[in-house]
């Protein structure tokens, strides 16, 4: 089986028309016959013609395969809402409303949307694990600052927290202020205690081995980047990854999305070594919609 991400000419083949997606949403959410909310027996759904639902063989029952999705409600074809998340899912720096503005021919408050709900919805499927723990790798933790504009005396920038285990997952949060009263509970609730934690020096880790955890510093301001196992390399990587990115693809990212944004490299960060499993995670992972 290929680790790669299928091509766009896969892509095309598996998805040729919006019967394709629409069938392929309602197979994946339902399945081939499940069980009528109405009549209660098992049926097989038939399509209904010129509608995005499906009818039970029995009573009648419409079914909705875009009820509660990222695509309930659009008029845009599905077709072209499956080739975005595969866009988002084959680059690597992000995809910016513009490209989709000019990859599938919507306006930009449209690309927009889209772009939004699916950034949200890859923090949906991604979703947040804790890190560490006893058995766990090293959780690398740091800071970082997006957007806002330098002038004395003011800070105006996003401060994120952001963690890492060696070989495993991510996390990000958007916090306050930079301070130990507001990173600490960050650390509590996205690492396990007894994690053995790297960080730099910053004041506001401080009290990291005071709260049941293991913890070694580099002090980058004296030039030491690695004390044997203890760095911060790998999250720091990371960070420079994403602003790089938003540079150079979103240019400018304001404070109240940067969390989605976040969300979505969150999210191709911990499936970076399954790139296969992207789009159909993408794909199935709509909750069932009870209405």
């Amino acid at each position: 089986m290929s680790n790669k991400l299928p091509t766009l000419r896969q892509f095309q083949e598996r998805f040729a028309s919006e019967d394709a997606c629409l069938d392929h949403l309602m197979v994946t959410r339902y399945g081939e016959r499940h069980e009528c909310a109405k009549c209660h027996r098992v049926a097989k759904f038939h399509r209904v013609k010129a509608r995005r639902c499906y009818e039970c063989d029995f009573c009648g029952a419409q079914v909705y395969p875009t009820a509660g999705t990222p695509l309930e409600a659009t008029r845009t074809s599905l077709r072209d809402w499956f080739t975005v998340m595969f866009m988002f899912c084959a680059s690597r720096n992000g995809v910016s409303a513009k490209e989709v503005q000019r990859t599938i021919g919507v306006t930009y408050k449209t690309a927009w949307r889209m772009c939004n709900l699916i950034r949200q919805y890859m923090g949906y499927v991604d979703g947040d694990n804790v890190l560490g723990g006893f058995d766990g790798g090293i959780v690398e933790a740091d800071k970082a600052f997006f957007g806002g504009v330098d002038k004395r005396g003011e800070d105006d920038k996003a401060i994120v927290f952001g963690a890492i285990e060696r070989g495993g997952d991510v996390v990000t949060q958007i916090l306050p202020s930079r301070g130990a009263r507001h990173v600490m509970p960050a650390i509590f609730k996205w690492v396990k205690q007894g994690s053995r934690v790297a960080t730099d020096t910053a004041g506001a880790f401080r009290e990291i081995s005071e709260n049941g955890y293991m913890h070694g510093t580099v002090n980058h301001s004296e030039g030491e980047y690695v004390s044997g196992e203890i760095h911060t390399n790998n999250i720091e990587a990371f960070w420079s990854h994403v602003k790089r990115s938003m540079c150079g693809t979103y240019v400018s990212v304001s404070k109240k999305w940067l969390q989605t944004y976040l969300w979505e490299f969150e999210f191709r960060q911990n499936l970076r070594k399954h790139p296969h499993l992207m789009l159909d995670l993408l794909l199935q992972s709509f909750p069932r919609s009870e209405r």
